[in-house]
């Protein structure tokens, strides 16, 4: 696997589809493009070949600055084009390109590791302003930032886009957690695919990050933020056979769970039906399992043992399957928002 270094966008890339990107670049690519200030920003999009958004919003941004400087150096990575090709998150038989990042422990030793362990080291070698990787998600979510740290400036450049911000300190191997002691380093995650308006806040995010000539040395305030901590992460094991509305199998989830993300709900709150003893596997921070922590099975049906927020929550059995059903969070006390 090789990486695909540019200093200029190749001819055609301002307008072409995410299905369309091989046919102008060769794989993963880093395009380095000049600005007015520096160090640099760097954008990831596409690590995620069914989450377009990002390459749309950096086309939007481009296109806006064309015949200008930008306000500040970028280099730009554009991941997992083969999966691209195809709308799929990833290949079958390929990691996930957001568990590739320095400090996977998973995926430690490919070809693809390998590749992004160069890209950083590229980054280093620059200099890095910031580092933002931006995201669709598959089920209904509000726009969110993904932060690592709690320090001032991670937060100032999570709260360009939103106040809504998640503090998540696993799975080991994410963009984000690789360049968070680098520099300040976000995730954002932008609603579904192929909606103009998540587009266009992604363009905006992006667009105020070029802008941006340092971040203020004071904290963030407590009325600019709604911070929540991930303290699970709940999977479907392979083994069970599931899936929305579908009564006949032994995991029956509801059909409308994607409604749930970012509810606060009580415990006792239902999640479907089974005829498991415990249908999931749901993990903490440190790789425990906490399945009986959050949740109950009485009575057939899958409750909440506890309260707790859930994200990412999707109703694409694909996705389910390639990486999680959902997270679970907590709200972080402001107090503890900046030690």
């Amino acid at each position: 696997m090789k990486l695909t270094r540019l200093t200029a966008l190749p001819d055609g890339f301002l307008e072409a589809t995410a299905r369309d990107l091989h046919q102008l670049i060769d794989g993963p690519t880093l395009v380095h493009l000049p600005g007015r200030r520096t160090p640099e920003l760097f954008v990831s999009v596409l690590l995620h070949g069914n989450e377009d958004v990002g390459l749309v919003a950096i086309q939007q941004v481009l296109k806006a600055h064309a015949g200008r400087e930008l306000p500040r150096a970028m280099s730009l990575f554009i991941g997992n084009v083969s999966a691209a090709q195809t709308g799929l998150r990833r290949l079958d038989t390929q990691p996930d390109y957001n568990r590739i990042w320095p400090g996977t422990v998973l995926h430690a030793g490919t070809p693809e590791a390998a590749l992004a362990q160069e890209v950083q080291r590229i980054m280093v070698h620059r200099g890095l302003f910031a580092s933002i990787d931006i995201h669709n998600n598959t089920g209904l979510n509000p726009h969110y930032s993904v932060v690592c740290q709690l320090d001032a400036a991670t937060l100032h450049l999570a709260l360009l886009l939103t106040r809504t911000v998640v503090w998540f300190r696993g799975p080991q191997g994410s963009q984000t957690a690789a360049f968070a002691p680098l520099c300040p380093s976000v995730a954002v995650e932008c609603g579904k695919p192929g909606n103009p308006a998540n587009e266009a806040e992604a363009a905006r995010f992006i667009d105020a990050c070029l802008h941006l000539a340092a971040f203020p040395e004071q904290g963030v305030r407590e009325t600019d933020i709604d911070l929540y901590h991930t303290v699970a992460l709940v999977k479907v094991p392979a083994e069970v056979d599931f899936g929305f509305g579908t009564p006949q199998r032994p995991l029956n989830l509801l059909p409308q769970l994607d409604h749930l993300n970012f509810v606060e709900l009580e415990a006792g709150a239902a999640f479907g039906q089974t005829t498991l003893p415990m249908p999931l596997d749901v993990r903490d921070e440190a790789g425990q399992d906490v399945a009986h922590t959050f949740f109950d099975t009485r009575d057939g049906t899958l409750r909440l043992k506890r309260p707790a927020m859930p994200a990412m929550l999707t109703l694409d059995d694909k996705v389910v399957r390639q990486d999680c059903l959902c997270y679970l969070m907590d709200r972080v006390p402001f107090d503890q928002v900046q030690p």
